[in-house]
């Protein structure tokens, strides 16, 4: 039986989340900073659309991208090097999220962009953003907690502009010594960046390890080449 969260009910167990669909553990509940940051830490994650109520989720197996297993092909290398993008980190995350609701189906619908915005105030959630010139052509955001790292959506509007975000992101998550993007659930994209399924157990034993790293919130702007 599916869980309905009153504003102060704890999320049940993950282990009572329902095979059909994969992962769907809870509805009800707010928004609010403090259960984000609640579920972020249990592997839960708000995923619904418009009409529907807050649905939380934890699928299993879980998709995950280990840095040290990433792939990036020739011509997206040549992407990173030559095509004129620039990446900035934090310096425009409205736009980034409007980005990723700019499709004919979204379920970042205006609470969730307000929910995230918050976390992004709190120093928890970062964009990353490729930039041709003065146009935001494409990029990416998501959730750091510790030491790990929750992708959220990407969008792109000119060639390899989100894929050239997600290297960045790499390269800036390895800086910080985060070993690994939760990438929620299978995407053919995802996969052919090396990211790969592992089980429900597996990715929860990793998670309460790395998100009990004493990092602190924080904008992470600036701008990379």
């Amino acid at each position: 039986m599916l869980a309905w969260l009153q504003a102060n009910d704890p999320f049940p167990p993950v282990e009572r989340a329902l095979k059909n669909p994969n992962g769907l553990l809870a509805a009800g509940g707010e928004l609010s900073l403090e259960r984000l940051l609640e579920a972020y830490r249990r592997g839960v994650f708000p995923w619904y659309s418009g009409g529907e109520p807050v649905l939380w989720w934890s699928p299993d197996p879980r998709m995950v991208l280990y840095l040290s297993e990433m792939k990036v092909s020739r011509s997206l290398a040549k992407s990173v090097r030559n095509k004129g993008y620039e990446v900035r980190i934090d310096t425009d995350f409205a736009a980034v999220l409007d980005g990723c609701a700019d499709r004919e189906q979204t379920w970042l619908g205006s609470d969730m962009r307000r929910a995230y915005l918050r976390l992004h105030r709190a120093g928890y959630a970062h964009s990353f953003e490729t930039w041709l010139g003065a146009d935001l052509v494409g990029g990416l955001y998501g959730v750091a907690l510790g030491r790990m790292f929750y992708g959220e959506s990407m969008f792109s509007r000119a060639t390899d502009a989100s894929k050239v975000a997600l290297v960045h992101l790499a390269g800036e998550l390895r800086a910080r010594e985060f070993p690994l993007i939760d990438c929620q659930m299978h995407t053919p994209l995802l996969a052919s960046f090396g990211a790969r399924e592992i089980p429900r157990r597996t990715f929860l034993r990793e998670l309460a390890a790395l998100v009990n790293y004493p990092a602190q919130p924080g904008n992470w702007k600036r701008v990379t080449a």
